[in-house]
């Protein structure tokens, strides 16, 4: 006989005077007793929230890390599970608390403070990680750049990107290639030049194996040279496009030359597409993007489970 779950029902004082009979009436009209088939024993029904449990302990062993083949991964070496972010900002942050990501990397934490209807702020050295949390929260959220946060410290200018490239050419390259949706470095780190800066995968045709956008960033004086250059790389690594960024305005041999790569014709809808394709920063940072299929993206964050949340105070800075 459950005598505290009595003793809730009617009071502790009254319990005591109830007999056997009494108390199970008392239970049976409160939906704690089981009536089973006829000939079978009655009992006690229990509820979930009956039940206190067990206090969350500092050491987490119900939340797996993200494997190799995970939805939410994106490629990024420190990724945690947005799981294990939404449980220490619950534990200790209130709706409507600002929380702070001083190295915020791919922006678990931010998105995590934004589902969890928490103001934020992140705050990372590497264009590369702003670049993918953007893509991220336009994915998750369809949050943008401008209207629902601002980030701070990114070139808005080409005068801006030519202080970057001086400063430091590979953040440059890596900020550069975050002007192309979900164009990724190709190299983490800095090694030999292989002609290749960034890449791109995309797919236009579900029966065919993904296909690859190959991407060089060029901060300098360019000539045909680099063109020609860049065309025998996409050759050498059948590549199906091929996106070139420039500082400098390109010139008509430039041009020219890109034209010699010819066209892709995608199966879906049949649009031609140039194969090598130029375009300044100052195009970029004026929205006019490189061609692409209608496709389905591979490589970014549109695999990342979208998610519906307030707007909230927000803001990225380098």
């Amino acid at each position: 006989m459950p005598q505290r779950l009595v003793e809730e029902i009617v009071g502790k004082e009254r319990a005591q005077q109830m007999s056997v009979q009494e108390k199970l009436d008392a239970l049976e009209q409160a939906g704690y007793i089981i009536w089973p088939k006829k000939g079978a024993v009655p009992r006690y029904k229990r509820y979930l929230d009956m039940n206190p449990g067990n206090p969350i302990q500092d050491t987490i062993t119900d939340i797996t890390p993200i494997s190799a083949h995970a939805k939410e991964r994106l490629g990024y070496p420190t990724q945690k599970p947005l799981a294990l972010l939404e449980r220490i900002l619950q534990a200790s942050s209130n709706e409507g608390d600002v929380v702070l990501d001083p190295f915020c990397g791919c922006g678990t934490a931010i998105v995590a403070a934004h589902k969890l209807n928490r103001k934020w702020l992140g705050i990372d050295i590497t264009h590369l990680a702003i670049a993918l949390i953007k893509y991220r929260l336009s994915d998750m959220f369809d949050l943008k750049e401008g209207r629902d946060y601002t980030v701070v410290g990114e070139p808005t200018t080409p005068e801006d990107a030519r202080a970057l490239a001086k400063q430091d050419r590979d953040e440059f390259q890596k900020w550069a290639i975050g002007l192309i949706p979900r164009a990724r470095p190709f190299q983490e780190k800095k090694g030999a030049d292989t002609g290749i800066d960034g890449i791109l995968y995309f797919i236009d045709d579900p029966k065919q194996h993904p296909k690859r956008v190959l991407i060089q960033v060029k901060s300098g004086k360019v000539s045909v040279k680099e063109i020609r250059d860049f065309r025998g790389t996409l050759e050498r690594e059948g590549a199906t496009l091929g996106f070139f960024v420039t500082l400098e305005e390109p010139t008509a041999p430039m041009k020219q030359e890109a034209e010699q790569a010819g066209y892709y014709t995608s199966p879906l809808g049949g649009k031609k597409l140039p194969r090598l394709q130029i375009r300044t920063v100052e195009q970029l940072l004026k929205g006019e993007e490189f061609v692409l299929p209608i496709t389905a993206y591979l490589q970014g964050v549109s695999q990342a489970e979208r998610v519906q949340a307030e707007v909230g105070q927000a803001e990225l800075e380098l």
